[in-house]
């Protein structure tokens, strides 16, 4: 018998490995009905407190094969007997998400995990370390038992020890006095490790920015700002963090948001995509017009105001500025963008009339022969930035000598010229609100400012710039941040842009004093909060942690949840937190 057991242990153990060696495949089946997964620690969460930054097995029931013509989302339901030894009960779980095993059968796909580590059993000396093991339970079990994990414990390259690792889970609940205290949880410790002594330590998360509900209504944001907290010396479940805490601030911001104050440079940033993406596809979706004009005709009466302004080039760029100043002061105020500058050139202004007017090539194309017919004939004489790099700015230059080089305004050209004023348009906005607000210097933008590149890639390294405004402006204008703080995420995002593609799903991290922010934080109730209990050192650490959080941390059962407690206006009094408790234990094969 006992010979068998090894046999089966050493066969679970080469299945393993050859998993671990395969670089193509994550993924396998195991006895026809056992689905064995290749993943990061990190993206599950229930497991990542003792498995972060590690390649784990993941162990799961096989989806059974899908017969028939129907295509809805079904409930299936694990059912455990007394006759397995355990309590009898019912766990819906969907059909199309991770299925979990029975506890039974985890714990035998465990021991044969550890057996098989095990060097006085089987020979373990020359062999790569297995990745730890985990197992999706189906908490039919009186402890609830949703995960059990295994990891081997190494000194060098030798297998000493394993560490067993159990996750327990329960529904949602409001009452805190259903919740384990604090010295409930300790003495839990005690009574697995008896240590002679143990630290205590928490955590917390709150969420400061994302979707909100206004009247009942919830208003969707795919960005998000939380806040995580650590500290020392817990005194009571649920506690806030104190002032004391180590605090980071996780932002992810993406772009769009008509809540921003950047929302209308976005939308400029939109119709600046539109053209690249139609140079680079020859399909353009045109945007609808802001202005009810058409756009030749919004030139044409731009060129005529020009015409009728004073000659000299000085007064001409006086009473632009105070053209451009007075049509600011009449612009709606709520979503009126804080990067405005005062001093748009004529290059500029040309830009803001046509990206919102145009709806073709031909308008683009028309709309520039005009300008380029009145500045070959000599009608306007507008003044431009020295440091100008568009098409349509050498032009203005040449035409202050009256030598104005041939454009042929066909195909791709007019496109072309109409990008480049764009993006020389809207690097100003940004240079200067960055420069301005002291957050870094043109040396630091020279990679974002750079016209080597091609028109394309300009484009891309402007779409990072912007989503630095967006979370600049939201750690300053939401959050409140002092300076200090919004110069180090300038830097960090600025640093990250350099090397990194653009990923608006990317998720910044500050450093803050808890002080900072503790009016967003002390009257809310957390996401997550935490507490773990450790002793022992080094390998032979052991864990007890409990963690409570607004949404279940395991995704393969459907939890009953309490009844909400709610005024007459909706509003909840008390949150509902999920349970989930992961204990540790330590064993040694000396």
């Amino acid at each position: 018998m006992g010979s068998k057991v090894v046999s089966r242990a050493e066969e679970f153990s080469c299945f393993l490995r050859s998993l671990q060696d395969d670089q193509s495949s994550n993924s396998c089946t195991y006895e026809e009905d056992i689905h064995m997964i290749k993943t990061k620690g990190d993206e599950i969460t229930a497991v990542n407190v003792y498995s972060a930054n590690q390649t784990i097995f993941v162990c799961e029931k096989a989806l059974p094969k899908i017969n028939g013509q129907g295509d809805e989302l079904n409930t299936e339901t694990s059912n455990c007997s007394a006759d397995d030894g355990e309590d009898s009960c019912d766990v819906p779980h969907t059909e199309q998400g991770p299925q979990p095993l029975t506890v039974m059968k985890a714990r035998e796909l465990l021991s044969l995990y550890t057996l098989s580590q095990n060097p006085a059993v089987s020979a373990v000396d020359s062999k790569p370390i297995l990745y730890p093991l985990w197992v999706r339970c189906d908490i039919c079990d009186p402890a609830g038992t949703a995960w059990f994990g295994a990891e081997p414990v190494c000194v060098g390259n030798k297998v000493t020890g394993v560490k067993l690792y159990s996750v327990t889970c329960k529904g949602s609940a409001v009452e805190k006095k259903s919740l384990v205290t604090l010295e409930e949880l300790k003495q839990v410790h005690k009574n697995r490790h008896h240590p002679s002594s143990s630290g205590i330590k928490g955590s917390a998360r709150f969420s400061l920015f994302g979707s909100t509900i206004v009247e009942n209504t919830t208003i969707e944001s795919q960005s998000s700002v939380t806040v995580d907290f650590k500290w020392s010396h817990v005194e009571s479940i649920l506690e806030i963090p104190p002032l004391s805490s180590t605090a980071t601030l996780n932002i992810k911001v993406v772009c769009g948001d008509m809540r921003s104050p950047m929302f209308e440079m976005y939308k400029e940033l939109e119709f600046l995509q539109t053209l690249a993406d139609g140079l680079k596809t020859g399909e353009t979706e045109w945007m609808e017009p802001v202005e009810s004009p058409s756009a030749v005709n919004l030139t044409k009466a731009y060129l005529e105001e020009l015409r009728n302004m004073a000659k000299t080039l000085q007064d001409q760029a006086a009473k632009t500025t105070e053209t451009q100043k007075l049509k600011q002061e009449t612009d709606p105020p709520i979503f009126n963008s804080f990067l405005e500058r005062g001093d748009l050139d004529f290059v500029e202004q040309l830009w803001v009339r046509m990206r919102k007017s145009v709806t073709s090539y031909q308008d683009i194309g028309d709309c520039l022969k005009l300008v380029v017919e009145a500045l070959r004939y000599g009608d306007i004489k507008p003044w431009i930035h020295r440091d100008s790099n568009s098409s349509l700015s050498k032009l203005i230059l040449q035409s202050y000598h009256q030598q104005i080089d041939h454009v042929s305004l066909t195909g791709i050209t007019p496109v072309t010229m109409l990008l480049e004023m764009g993006l020389d348009k809207m690097r100003k906005d940004y240079i200067n609100y960055l420069i301005g607000e002291e957050l870094t210097t043109l040396n630091h933008l020279c990679y974002y400012l750079s016209t080597e590149v091609d028109l394309q890639e300009q484009v891309i390294r402007l779409r990072k710039l912007h989503h630095l405004l967006e979370i600049i402006v939201t750690c300053g204008t939401f959050l409140g941040l002092p300076y200090d703080r919004l110069f180090v995420i300038t830097q960090l995002c600025l640093n990250h842009y350099k090397t990194s593609t653009y990923d608006e799903e990317h998720e910044f991290k500050l450093q803050i004093k808890p002080a900072l922010i503790s009016h967003f934080y002390q009257k809310e109730h957390p996401v997550v909060w935490g507490v773990e209990i450790s002793s022992s050192q080094g390998l032979r650490e052991v864990r007890t942690s409990l963690q409570l959080s607004d949404k279940p941390l395991v995704d393969h059962v459907i939890f009953k949840t309490d009844l909400l407690n709610e005024t007459v206006n909706g509003d909840i009094e008390e949150p509902a937190f999920f349970s989930t408790m992961m204990c540790c234990s330590f064993t040694s094969f000396a």
